[in-house]
């Protein structure tokens, strides 16, 4: 379970450029053992850049309840445990052939990521941390 993020934190991680949102965002996931996405009443919330069907995904609970307004005020910040991440969510959005979008914040786009690459990121962080 995460440490709730104090304003200022979540301000100056707001600022970071989408590489860095995507580095912070493996760290925080592996060190929290959870990874945060948007639902509503028909499911996980889906961004649709020109190329890919994405589900957007975020480090905290805070920056996924960010993205709750206007059109999406009523989705919900819900958290995927790790361990469900790698068994259950990574092949079924490689079955459905859909993208990850990471970390959108307000300002700009996130990096678009196949679902394997995220794992595969993911599980390097794990061992680099001895997060297993």
């Amino acid at each position: 379970m995460s440490t709730p993020l104090e304003p200022s934190q979540i301000e100056q991680i707001q600022a970071y450029d989408a590489e860095q949102r995507y580095k912070y965002l493996v760290k925080e996931v592996v060190s929290n053992r959870e990874i945060w996405i948007l639902t509503d009443e028909h499911g996980c919330v889906m961004l649709n850049t020109d190329d890919e069907d994405c589900v957007p995904v975020w480090p905290n609970k805070e920056f996924a309840e960010s993205w709750a307004t206007g059109e999406w005020e009523n989705c919900k910040a819900e958290a995927i445990s790790l361990n469900k991440w790698h068994s259950r969510w990574t092949y079924g959005l490689e079955d459905d052939e859909l993208a990850i979008v990471i970390f959108p914040n307000q300002d700009e786009d996130g990096l678009v990521v196949f679902p394997d690459e995220l794992d595969f990121e993911l599980k390097q962080q794990a061992k680099k941390s001895g997060n297993r």
